[in-house]
């Protein structure tokens, strides 16, 4: 195997914009205050970026992952613990997988 130079590049790239963007996020918001409506969508974003990751696969695989992923979600809203929700999520995957092919 061989290392590209270029890819490798690529790799420190994001790795650094990554770790910028982190960052800046901490240093910038230590001074605003979070009261209202900056607070509540501040809270909702990790749900938003979770969903912007998920629902990719959930439209674009096959039958068992979109029918694993709406078990998974009735699991998550009878508010199940989130390891809970993430095994349901596994066996109802693999078990579907298994019975339609």
């Amino acid at each position: 195997m061989e290392l590209d130079p270029i890819t490798l590049l690529a790799i420190a790239g994001m790795a650094v914009a990554t770790f910028a963007t982190r960052t800046a996020g901490f240093a910038f918001m230590r001074f605003m205050p979070l009261k209202g409506r900056m607070k509540a969508a501040l809270d909702a974003m990790p749900a938003a970026i979770l969903m912007s990751v998920i629902a990719p696969t959930v439209v674009a695989t096959g039958v068992a992952e979109t029918l694993a992923a709406v078990i998974t979600a009735g699991a998550a809203m009878l508010r199940l613990p989130l390891i809970a929700v993430v095994i349901v999520g596994m066996v109802s995957v693999v078990g579907l997988r298994i019975v339609l092919g």
